[in-house]
């Protein structure tokens, strides 16, 4: 008589330095049959309230504070020193003995480059297809940093494209450290190869908005967009929006500025719309006023279907609940993630980026009323175009390739 073969164990392992790179791998998590695998998330406590799995299906794993990161991003400093990403990689070893999953599946733990190396598991690092050393545009955006509002933009990128090299080293060392005290050799020093080293590099994009021409397609997956919002409900107010009246949806994301909130909510005071917000639990300081309704986290693919244009800090997770919606985007971005990502939105006229060193109220009132009077119809294929594959199906797909 035949027996019935274990589960396959998938631990998804979640950097949650951002929101983001929690809501990717919970997702993509919920995509696979409990029936045939056994599935394990692992992310710093601080994040648990964001997902909805069982106790014994969480472990906590400590990330570097959110608030540090960001300084550090805003600095231009690496993200991550290696003294730190060799702590990491000791954490992660220690649950992955203790777990023996038969896939690791990553977001933004860097140091899964090592530890699942060491290991002896296959290693899947979900990512942006911007950040693919295939991508079809190479060329890297000045991003916002403390000196590059006082100089002209031109001359500002210049020098920063010179200097570029030498700086993006800086941040490609401290995983090469630790790679090499492990007795691996060093990755290129070129970010795109450290934000995609793994053993499959799984892509949440759509392919048509971020295409990757020549990567080899048996170590690079584009799954498709990974739509996802925080489980909350709907706030009180949400029933008495009005349906006369168009719906701007603004939030920075865990990862923006909330203090352009006010900023944002001046320049459309004036234009005849309600403005939906989320400031992801920070408080603001421009205190009520008229037609503006916050919370403090929203369903925010539910809130984007429904409004008519999408304010954020240009970064991927609400662009894509936008596109999903067929509504235009305008991203106030700051670091160099949200210009990548922005920069393949306005490729494909789907939205307007600003820099947050050039922010001005009339700039965003500008662009804010030249999205709002597209003609959506119009529109319709574009948005329907750049949708891309259901990230869900392709994943539990690539799962099956791997695992059976």
């Amino acid at each position: 008589m035949a027996t019935v073969s274990a589960r396959k164990r998938v631990l998804f392992v979640a950097e949650a330095v951002t929101l983001a790179h929690v809501a990717r791998p919970a997702a993509l998590l919920a995509a696979l049959d409990t029936q045939r695998y056994d599935c394990f998330l692992a992310c710093d406590p601080r994040a648990r309230r964001f997902v909805t799995l069982a106790d014994e299906r969480c472990r906590p794993l400590q990330s570097l504070a959110a608030d540090r990161f960001a300084d550090r991003l805003r600095r231009g400093a690496p993200v991550y020193s290696a003294e730190e990403l060799q702590a990491y990689v000791a954490a992660d070893l220690a649950l992955l003995e203790q777990l023996q999953p038969d896939l690791v599946v990553g977001d933004f733990r860097l140091s899964l480059s090592v530890s699942a190396r060491l290991a002896g598991l296959p290693y899947a690092a979900i990512t942006n297809a911007y950040w693919s050393p295939w991508t079809a545009d190479r060329s890297l955006p000045l991003p916002v940093l403390p000196w590059t509002g006082r100089v002209p933009l031109a001359l500002a990128q210049r020098g920063f494209d010179l200097v570029q090299p030498l700086a993006l080293a800086q941040h490609c060392r401290p995983l090469n450290q630790v790679r090499s005290a492990h007795g691996m050799p060093p990755l290129p020093a070129d970010l795109r190869r450290i934000y995609t080293d793994a053993d499959h590099t799984l892509y949440a994009d759509s392919p048509t908005l971020f295409p990757t021409p020549g990567a080899p397609a048996n170590h690079h997956h584009h799954l498709g967009p990974v739509i996802w919002s925080p489980p909350v409900p709907d706030p009180p107010w949400w029933n008495e929006l009005r349906d006369d009246l168009p719906i701007v949806y603004v939030t920075m994301g865990s990862s923006g500025r909330v203090e352009l909130l006010d900023l944002v909510f001046d320049a459309l005071a004036d234009l005849n719309v309600q403005v939906v917000a989320s400031t992801a639990g920070a408080a603001l300081r421009g205190g009520q006023r008229p037609r503006v309704r916050v919370a403090d986290y929203l369903p925010g693919a539910q809130v984007a279907a429904r409004a008519a244009l999408v304010i954020c800090n240009g970064g991927s997770p609400t662009s894509q609940q936008a596109i999903a919606g067929g509504v235009p985007v305008l991203g106030i971005c700051a670091n160099m993630d949200q210009m990548l990502n922005m920069r393949g939105l306005e490729a494909a006229s789907l939205g307007t980026a600003l820099r947050v060193d050039r922010l001005a109220v009339s700039g965003i009132h500008t662009a804010a009323k030249s999205l709002l009077a597209r003609d959506k119809v119009a529109d319709a294929a574009g948005f329907a175009r750049a949708a891309g594959p259901d990230s869900q199906r392709s994943f539990a797909a690539f799962v099956e390739s791997l695992l059976g």
